[in-house]
């Protein structure tokens, strides 16, 4: 009989170490380091990056915990305990985003920068991150789609026997969502690196390139799970959502059960408003010329925050052939 794999990597004495918190803060590392490596192209300090992270996480949980309880308020508001016990599931990504942008916005501000300029650096990161962190769904057997028969992940998808087999919940397969979601966004992360590099690129673009992306890929892979927020619209509604998602029935998907009775996705409805409001910004901004810096132009620091980190530079180096205090005494 099939064994799926161990959510708990290992323990120390009371301290269980899950695999989702290992895989998580893999992600982290792997966006903190291509944050770092194309903050260094513009002369932008590690730590910068490094108090951005040490900030953005705990806020994107927050916000993804807070996203998810509003949606679900009524499992929640006759026992508020259940609000901070994070551990027992109830996170989302866009959520998530959301608490991260907020924090990034207050720091990169107070540090002196654009937002924009910031954000482009760190969109690959973004999209890096949520491509590994899927595994940890994966490890923890949720976020799937629909049942599916074996077949249809051998000998259709082809994918390998630890993922088949990781499918595998309760006796039925599943859709491997987390597969799908993790694939686009390595696919998105080619995209980003490509556009870069294109000199038409202005600033924040990027960052918005990714929004369009990763929601189109959302959208999308949203219609085969079956864990989706949902809430009940109105007839039109429902119906371009159904059809807008209608090229993944002609290549032979079905939609996911709606577990809490709704019939609109909450994360297709915002996926299809956050590629409009996307597109529609990148129009206004280059029409209002308040995208007039170009991705590859230098980033400067303005205001106060700037003056205090070159004096701050300036009094760490120690003024040109001027004596430190208490130098010269020690080469008499």
């Amino acid at each position: 009989m099939f064994l799926a794999l161990n959510p708990i990597a290992f323990s120390l004495g009371p301290l269980t170490v899950y695999w989702y918190g290992i895989i998580l803060g893999a992600a982290a590392m792997m966006g903190l380091l291509l944050a770092v490596q194309e903050g260094k192209r513009f002369g932008i300090s590690p730590d910068f990056f490094m108090d951005l992270v040490l900030i953005g996480v705990p806020s994107a949980i927050i916000g993804a915990r807070i996203y998810y309880v509003a949606f679900k308020w009524e499992d929640y508001k006759d026992n508020l305990i259940e609000v901070v016990k994070i551990w027992h599931g109830g996170i989302a990504i866009y959520g998530a985003l959301i608490g991260a942008i907020i924090a990034a916005v207050i720091y990169v501000r107070r540090k002196g920068y654009s937002f924009w300029r910031i954000a482009d650096i760190c969109a690959p990161g973004l999209i890096i991150g949520q491509a590994i962190g899927r595994w940890g769904n994966f490890m923890n057997q949720e976020a799937h789609g629909g049942p599916v028969n074996e077949a249809f992940l051998r000998n259709n998808l082809h994918l390998p026997d630890f993922i088949v087999n990781q499918m595998l919940i309760e006796g039925q397969y599943y859709h491997p969502a987390f597969l799908y979601e993790s694939l686009w966004n390595l696919a998105g992360l080619v995209i980003l690196f490509v556009l870069r590099r294109q000199r038409f690129l202005r600033a924040g673009e990027l960052f918005f390139s990714y929004f369009i992306w990763y929601s189109i890929g959302r959208f999308f892979i949203e219609g085969v799970r079956t864990d989706s927020l949902d809430f009940t619209g109105p007839e039109w509604l429902v119906s371009l959502m159904h059809s807008l998602w209608s090229p993944m029935r002609a290549i032979g998907f079905e939609p996911g059960v709606m577990t809490y009775g709704g019939n609109v996705r909450i994360s297709q409805l915002l996926a299809v408003l956050i590629v409009i409001a996307a597109i529609v910004v990148i129009i206004v901004r280059r029409k209002t010329g308040a995208s007039a810096e170009h991705y590859s132009d230098p980033i400067l620091q303005v205001g106060a925050a700037a003056a205090s980190e070159t004096t701050t530079a300036v009094n760490a180096e120690g003024a040109p052939n001027e004596a430190k205090p208490g130098e010269a005494e020690e080469t008499r």
